[in-house]
This record gives structure tokens, sequence and C-alpha cells, in this order.
């Protein structure tokens, strides 16, 4: 057969194969476009739904969603009914296990402590430091001042030592959440949320020292060393200025007086008088 002719036959192929394999691939990407997508209908919000609250049934709709469903979705109401809100639920959100308590718990407060985890009260004074100013989930730091165990005496001097650090707000007052503001509230009780061990220092220091609380970043989760700071420190400078200008035992010794010289010129005549100070007369 003729090379020429075997040439064009292969361009042919070559040609028809590729026209072939787009077609398939065209034809392959619409058939799947084509398929139905299987859905589900899952429970959700029908309006905001506030931490603390306890759902009922006209809080709760059921929508459809396409896809992959969200982790921890309720497919029933009835398995949300009752529950309390540990986490705030928006319109048209789906309602998920993680964001409810516990069946059987309720709701307020104690439905939105973790497990292990304890709700200490806190009576702090509302004009000291940032302790009028803290809003639920915020952190704070705290801070108790006092004299130490054993002291003899008030003036051995005040000593303030960090106590606790990274430390969640669980309420403020009668608060457990933010209003539409983010204002702060003057109180003069806060719940921390604490492990049983924090418990019970939180405790028996609250009872013996005076509280304050310390606002922190809550992206600033290091828990750094600090050392206790007494009275006596912050004053050492001023002690240590009072010893220096203290007097001498035995009084201070006299300056010796000073005596002054004058020249005198008369024509080309140069003469030299001294006199003394009137301390030195006295």
């Amino acid at each position: 057969m003729n090379r020429r002719l075997l040439t064009i036959l292969l361009i042919a192929f070559v040609i028809a194969g590729a026209c072939a394999l787009m077609v398939y691939r065209l034809v392959g990407n619409r058939m799947i476009a084509g398929r139905p997508v299987a859905t589900a209908r899952v429970v959700a919000a029908v309006r905001d739904v506030k931490l603390g609250a306890v759902l009922n049934a006209s809080d709760l709709t059921t929508i459809e969603i396409a896809g992959q469903l969200p982790k921890g979705a309720l497919f029933k109401p009835e398995n949300a009914i009752g529950r309390g809100v540990i986490s705030e639920i928006y319109e048209g959100e789906p309602v998920l296990e993680s964001r409810l308590a516990a069946p059987g718990s309720g709701g307020g407060m104690a439905a939105t402590i973790p497990q292990g985890m304890r709700a200490c009260a806190v009576k702090v004074d509302e004009v000291v430091g940032v302790a009028g100013f803290v809003t639920p989930g915020m952190r704070v730091d705290v801070l108790g001042s006092g004299l130490p165990p054993g002291t003899p005496s008030p003036t051995e001097g005040t000593v303030t030592k960090t106590i606790l650090q990274n430390i969640q707000v669980l309420s403020a007052g009668t608060d457990i959440q933010k209003d539409a503001e983010g204002k702060p509230q003057q109180v003069q009780v806060v719940n921390l949320l604490v492990t049983p061990e924090q418990a019970e220092v939180l405790s028996m220091v609250a009872n013996q020292l005076k509280i304050q609380l310390i606002l922190r970043n809550p992206l600033d989760t290091k828990i750094a060393p600090v050392p206790s700071a007494a009275m006596g420190s912050i004053f050492a400078d001023r002690q240590g200025a009072a010893v220096q200008t203290r007097p001498l035992a035995g009084g201070a010794r006299k300056a010796a007086p000073k005596a002054y010289s004058i020249e005198v010129f008369n024509g080309s005549k140069r003469s030299e008088q001294k006199f003394s100070s009137p301390e030195a007369k006295q």
C-alpha cells in the first residue's frame, strides 16, 4: 500500500479518537450534573435562641440540606425540645448536638457548665480594677491581696499574689450572656468557670484576702510565672534614701569657714588684702 495513503489514514484515526474522547467527556459531565443530589431534612431554629434558653416546639422547624450534613445534626424536633441551649443558635441555623445541654439538665447557667468544671461565685468590689467591667465569656486573672499567714503585725506590709490565670467569666451578676451592645455592667458577684481544685483555692482565698479581677486578652492563654509583690519592696527605694540622709552619730561636722581675698591696684602698685567670712567671725 502506498505510504502516503497510510499516513493519511493514521492522521484520520488520531483526529477521530480525539473527537470521540471530547464527546465522551462532555456527555459524561452532563450526566453527572443531571444526577439527583441526596438531601435530608434536619432540625433548625425558627428564630434566634439565646444562651441558657430551653427549646420549645415553637422554636424549631425542619429544613432540607443537600450534600454532606453538619456533624451532630438532629433529624427529629422531639430530640431537641426541652433541652437547654449552651451556645447561641441563630435563625435558620441547624440545631446541633454540641449546641445543646444533656437531656434533663434544663436551662440557665447550670446547663452551660461543661462536665468536670464548676461555677464559683466571687464577690468583687465594683470600683476596683475592671471588676465592674467584665462580661460573660471574657478571660481574667484572679489576684489576692492581704497579710501572709504568720505576719506579726500589719506594719510588715501587704502582699499581692496572682492566684489563678486565664479563667473564663461564666456570668456577671444575673446575666449569663452579653447584651445586644456588649456594654459592661457594674456587679458585685462574678461566677468563674474553674476546675474543682481551683474552686477550693478560690473559695479559701475569697474568705481571707481581697479579690481583684484583671482583664486579659482572650487570645492570650499563656500561664506566666508571676512573683508576689510586697508593699515593702515597692517602697524599698524610699527607705534607702531615708537611710542615706539620716544624720551621722555624734553630729555632723561644720564646713570650714571660707576666706576672701581682694586685689587692690594703686597706680603701678599691686597689693592683696584677705578678709574672713561673716560665719568665721561668729
